[in-house]
């Protein structure tokens, strides 16, 4: 059955699951939606996903909505324990950096990014803006020093989810126009995860 996926192919979280389509092989066919294309807070899409927000996907029976639930779906129905384990510790692992992400992470770098890159809120002062940069290369730093310390990826020895998730965040790291530092565990893995067909797709959003 070819899953319908919903969500315009720029949006960061839609990334992930195309991502993640491409790593276990499955088939989907994407409709536009989002800002600039079909609305997303009309009755027909809010049947699907209350929040209005891409993106979502329909497999049968089954609509979800939340990208890293989505992806944790999809390496699970194609049987890709290598993308998500099943025994429970491994698995705790890939999850928590995965939830990190959509915690921690996100919440570090949401404000920064929407006054740099698309100029909301312009009331911010400049002390303002500082901070939240700081924030977000905190936790990237952090990142750094968990690679540093094991690695080669997020998890350990194999790429998995977090790896996905954490990569399109980093990609957006590095987009944005702002002071970063210097990482090198995030450089040398960033680099590993550009050589794969699917990032190079997927991954940096048209910028090699």
């Amino acid at each position: 059955m070819t899953l319908r996926l919903l969500g315009k192919a720029a949006s960061i979280n839609v990334r992930k699951v195309l991502w993640t389509c491409e790593e276990v092989g499955r088939a989907y066919l994407r409709e536009d939606w989002g800002s600039g294309f079909a609305p997303t807070l009309t009755p027909e899409f809010l049947a699907l996903n209350p929040n209005g927000l891409v993106p979502v996907i329909v497999d049968g029976d089954l609509v979800l909505w939340e990208s890293n639930t989505i992806c944790r779906y999809l390496a699970a129905s194609a049987g890709t324990e290598w993308l998500l384990p099943c025994h429970p510790a491994a698995r705790a692992r890939v999850e928590q950096w995965m939830d990190w992400q959509a915690t921690e992470l996100n919440t570090a770098w949401r404000g920064a990014f929407m006054h740099l890159v698309r100029g909301h809120p312009a009331r911010l002062d400049a002390a303002e803006v500082a901070g939240m940069v700081a924030g977000w290369n905190a936790r990237m730093a952090l990142l750094d020093r968990h690679l540093a310390a094991g690695g080669p990826y997020v998890a350990g020895e194999d790429f998995t989810l977090a790896d996905i998730v954490l990569g399109l965040s980093t990609n957006r790291w590095l987009m944005t126009p702002m002071a970063c530092p210097e990482l090198p565990a995030v450089a040398d893995w960033y680099a590993r995860l550009k050589a794969r067909p699917a990032f190079r797709r997927h991954g940096c959003n048209g910028i090699p």
